[in-house]
Order: C-alpha cells, then sequence, then structure tokens
C-alpha cells in the first residue's frame, strides 16, 4: 500500500484547508485510515480516524472543527480542517493499517507541511 498526502500549505489563523490522502496498493485491506501530525519538537499524535462503515474519531483538540471522510470509490481519505490555530502548524501524516494472512501492517504517507500563521 502507498498513501500520497495533499493539499498543505499556508494558511492565516481562523482559515480552512483539506487535506487528502490517496491510497493504491492492496488498498481492500486497509481499515482503518487515520490522520496523525507533528509539529516541531512534538512527538506525533493522533488527529482523527475513520474505520470502516464510517465510525469516526477525533482528538479532542479538533472536535468539531476538523472532519476526516473517506471515498473507498476513489480510494482517498480527506481531512477538512477548519478555525485552524497557530500551534496546529505541523507535518501532518496519514497512516493506514491493514491485516493480510493474521499479519499486521502499519502504512505511512510522506506526510504534507499545515503551516498556521497567526
Amino acid at each position: 500500500v502507498q498513501l500520497v498526502e495533499s493539499g498543505g500549505g499556508l494558511v492565516q489563523a481562523g482559515g480552512s484547508l483539506r487535506l487528502s490522502c490517496a491510497a493504491s496498493g492492496s488498498t481492500f485491506s486497509i481499515n482503518p485510515m487515520g490522520w496523525y501530525r507533528q509539529a516541531p519538537g512534538k512527538q506525533r499524535e493522533l488527529v482523527a480516524i475513520i474505520i470502516s462503515a464510517g465510525r469516526t474519531n477525533y482528538a479532542d483538540s479538533v472536535k468539531g472543527r476538523f472532519t476526516i471522510s473517506r471515498d473507498n470509490a476513489k480510494n482517498t481519505m480527506y481531512l477538512r480542517m477548519s478555525s485552524l490555530k497557530p500551534e496546529e502548524t505541523a507535518v501532518y501524516c496519514c497512516n493506514a493499517k491493514s491485516l493480510r494472512a493474521g499479519v499486521a501492517y502499519d502504512y505511512w504517507g510522506q506526510g504534507t507541511q499545515v503551516t498556521v500563521s497567526s
């Protein structure tokens, strides 16, 4: 499975961005998928996760402002971010997990930079 993120960039505080994560390869086995972020000098943290049947879970800090979604027909996951804050400047990475023949796999994209200016 290969994951490629896009949609990052520079945005002012209070603005919005939509990130995309395009998956290719053995996408039929992917579940769940999620977005993580890592700010300079900080540990990577989970932002949002989406499980089959549309169940989602969010970090408390982004609830009500971020929306994760997945288009299975396009093998693409999205993260709609609104009311962005400067402290949310980070590299955002998508993650996918799969289980095939009893073996668990963990895949990561290369990340996309999100910079929120004050």
